[in-house]
């Protein structure tokens, strides 16, 4: 029988039992759940949930940090033929609100009582959300405790009635409501069914060496399309599953030692810049020796990727090297990682360079929420792997370039729509049915696709957090202080902005306060007028999420203006031209 639902392949899984099968990593220790103690928690789960009134078609928001909890959840609410609503732990009350509000989901699985707190604050806004269910810690009233809806049940009924259910879901059912950062800054819900989670799951795996006697690390958001998507190939291939949160990462993997993992371009760049910066505070004969293995580890790597084999005189060299230097360096990976996948942002080619030469394959790929996400990525086999390239398309989608460039797709994995938004919908397809991703792409003549520009305003930081700037920049710009705010952190580890000020008003306050200044470019940098807008920034991050949040601003002694190219005609931001024009300041704000 075809794997057709997130079910089916979570049965290879339970057909593939072991003792130590999910772990949930914690700086001080981690619980683990046997395969059966993990079937018998999420089939009663399922039970306890459609008690509580939860039927098909109903939505189910999801709020935690990663966890075997947040499968079992997961599982447990597609079983019942009800929809999934991740939703990222760091969102703020009101950013919950809307999601909940707008999804309609009628019970909301929360991890802890920061989590519960948050929805205490809106819950009265959320008429249709009718239990709270909290995973962890003592609940306050009217919170369902999750141990509550897992514990005590029969195992063989529960488990029977799980299978039952499952065999009736139907494959092109809503599976799951994703919401993303859209431009007009209202989120939209990527609605998701079966189909196109499987279609993805089935045709990524050929690009990822997975094994059952892996032992794989979900330290990315299972929030975030990708890590959950993985997670299904993972189930898939029956691994053995290990998950913490991404802000434990540094100090948990050594401990873990997984084989596998997924990571964002941010933290593979901390790793690297966390080892030169040993080597540069190394006497001069390791750095020499540094250098020489990491050229010979790159020899190697450049002949693997061309299917050639690395014999002779390079493989007795490359072993020194790997014993003196290269297992060294893996070693503060767990010692044991072959093999990652990169995603969420673009990975610098020096990055994946470096891993390679170290003996790690990193592929990195690409896709959008829409899109489940997978639309290219690279492959461990000989002729898929090209960095700085993310790969060529899965072989079940069709490909192709709009005049301007623009990434059009079509396939079995693309989206069903935006959930409650039928123009944003249409206006997400062209008259053929192929999705526009927004982004300009080019195809080189092997096939590879290569992502050069960004059609649509939407920031991705390195930590593979999308952020829409506009809305926030218009927020800033109603203060009376503030002509245009232009936000920056594409591909860059947090939100810097750059603030034109309304100099009439500033100069005027600066009056009424006594501050004197001999002009323009004196007046932005007085500690006065800093402090000022500090205190604009700090009220707009206080309603963000953190990843949202401006870290560091700079503010500029010039007005930005159509004549000197900086906005269009109908004074919308040139972001690219502005981050060429005042490219020092913003290297400055990322201590460049």
């Amino acid at each position: 029988m075809p794997d057709r639902t997130v079910l089916d392949l979570f049965r290879y899984d339970v057909e593939a039992p072991r003792r130590e099968h999910y772990s949930h990593w914690y700086p001080g220790g981690r619980t683990t759940f046997s395969t059966e103690d993990f079937l018998f928690h999420t089939s009663s789960l399922a039970d306890a949930l459609a008690e509580l009134g939860v039927g098909r078609g109903d939505r189910v928001a999801l709020a935690s940090d990663n966890r075997p909890e947040w499968h079992m959840t997961d599982l447990a609410v597609l079983d019942l033929g009800a929809v999934d609503v991740p939703l990222y732990p760091a969102l703020t009350a009101e950013q919950l609100l809307y999601q909940l509000r707008d999804s309609g989901a009628v019970v909301a699985v929360v991890e802890d009582a920061v989590q519960a707190a948050k929805l205490a604050e809106v819950r009265g806004g959320c008429p249709e959300l009718r239990h709270v269910v909290q995973i962890d810690g003592p609940p306050e009233d009217g919170v369902v405790l999750f141990s509550q809806l897992t514990e005590g049940g029969d195992a063989i009924g529960s488990e029977k009635r799980f299978w039952d259910r499952a065999t009736q879901l139907d494959p092109d059912s809503l599976m799951t409501i994703i919401y993303t950062s859209g431009t007009t800054g209202e989120p939209k819900g990527v609605m998701l069914s079966h189909d196109n989670m499987v279609q993805n799951v089935l045709h990524s795996a050929h690009r990822v060496p997975v094994r059952r006697d892996d032992v794989v690390l979900e330290f990315l958001p299972l929030c975030h399309v990708l890590e959950r998507m993985v997670g299904y190939i993972y189930m898939w291939r029956a691994t053995t599953k290990a998950y913490c949160s991404m802000i434990h990462i540094g100090e948990l993997i050594a401990e873990v030692r997984p084989t596998l993992f997924t990571g964002v371009p941010r933290f593979f760049e901390k790793v690297r810049e966390a080892v030169l910066e040993r080597v540069a505070a190394a006497p001069a004969t390791r750095q020499v020796l540094y250098r020489r293995a990491i050229d010979i580890g790159r020899q190697a790597a450049l002949r693997r990727l061309a299917g050639k084999p690395v014999d002779g005189m390079l493989a007795a060299r490359l072993e020194l090297a790997d014993r003196l230097v290269l297992s060294r360096i893996r070693e503060g990976l767990g010692g044991r990682v072959r093999f990652c996948v990169s995603g969420g942002a673009e990975l610098p080619l020096p990055v994946n360079e470096f891993f390679l030469a170290v003996g790690i394959t990193v592929v990195e790929g690409y896709g959008l929420t829409e899109t489940s996400p997978v639309i290219a990525v690279n492959g461990a086999d000989p002729g898929m792997l090209r960095p700085g390239t993310v790969g060529k398309p899965l072989d079940n989608l069709e490909v192709r370039l709009a005049p301007d460039g623009e990434l059009l797709v079509r396939g079995a994995s693309v989206m069903q729509g935006y959930w409650n938004k039928e123009q944003a919908t249409a206006e997400a397809f062209d008259d053929e049915g192929f999705f526009r991703t927004g982004d300009i792409a080019e195809i080189d003549d092997d096939g590879f696709l290569l992502i050069v520009d960004r059609k649509k305003d939407l920031i991705v930081t390195a930590g593979g957090k999308n952020v829409a700037p506009q809305p926030l920049e218009a927020q800033l710009a109603r203060s009376p202080l503030i002509d245009t705010a232009v936000l920056i952190g594409d591909h860059r580890p947090f939100i810097v902005a750059l603030i034109s000020p309304n100099f009439e008003a500033l100069e005027r306050w600066a009056a009424d306060a006594g501050v004197d200044f001999a002009g323009r470019d004196d007046l932005v940098e007085l500690p006065k007028v800093r402090h000022l807008y500090e205190e604009i920034v700090g009220g707009l991050n206080g309603a963000l999420a953190r990843y949202e949040q401006i870290k560091k601003f700079r503010l500029l002694p010039t007005k930005l203006s159509v004549d000197d190219g900086h906005l269009t005609p109908t004074l919308k931001v040139k972001r690219r031209v502005i981050e060429a024009r005042f490219g020092h300041l913003i290297e400055a704000m990322y201590g460049r």
